[in-house]
């Protein structure tokens, strides 16, 4: 004999479990503590592959929520996480243009010398490209407009505790 779990309706569980709160189980596996941990990687690395690899996910189903989140809180917290790598690389390139990069001289083998070669291209493409990442502005009137594109920590604790989508506040 076969025993089955009573499926309880949605209207049968406590206030408290629906008022707010996301499923503990999604059935994609990303829950909203997943998701929060997978962006909070991705600022720190900012390489989608290891972010997903470190909350036990793929890199391919990371872009597929992304993908289906189109607009929502974690899409626009990604885009704030590869923000902060932008931030990051165009902080060492300015610092490479700034302070150019050491050239090791070799003769028969043996270092003789250094020198410096200095190269702002690549600080003023990156510099060009910085804001191709924030993404465009919504309208006054959308949840949105109320977190600046580059608040990366205020956007991950609106996927850890908020509604999935803008609609749901």
């Amino acid at each position: 004999m076969t025993h089955h779990t009573p499926i309880i309706a949605a209207s049968a569980q406590p206030a408290e479990a629906t008022a707010n709160t996301l499923p503990a189980t999604r059935h994609d596996g990303w829950t909203a503590e997943r998701q929060a941990d997978f962006l909070r990687e991705l600022g720190a690395t900012h390489c989608v592959s290891r972010a997903a690899k470190a909350v036990g996910m793929s890199r391919q189903s990371a872009y597929a929520l992304r993908a289906r989140l189109k607009g929502e809180p974690f899409d626009r917290a990604w885009t704030a996480a590869l923000l902060c790598g932008v931030d990051s690389l165009a902080s060492v390139a300015l610092e490479r243009a700034l302070n150019g990069v050491e050239v090791p001289h070799y003769y028969k083998g043996e270092l003789v010398g250094t020198s410096r070669r200095y190269d702002e291209r690549l600080t003023v493409a990156l510099l060009a490209m910085r804001d191709r990442f924030r993404g465009e502005e919504p309208f006054a009137s959308h949840p949105f407009s109320g977190y600046e594109p580059d608040e990366f920590g205020s956007l991950v604790k609106r996927v850890e505790t908020g509604p999935q989508t803008w609609d749901e506040e």
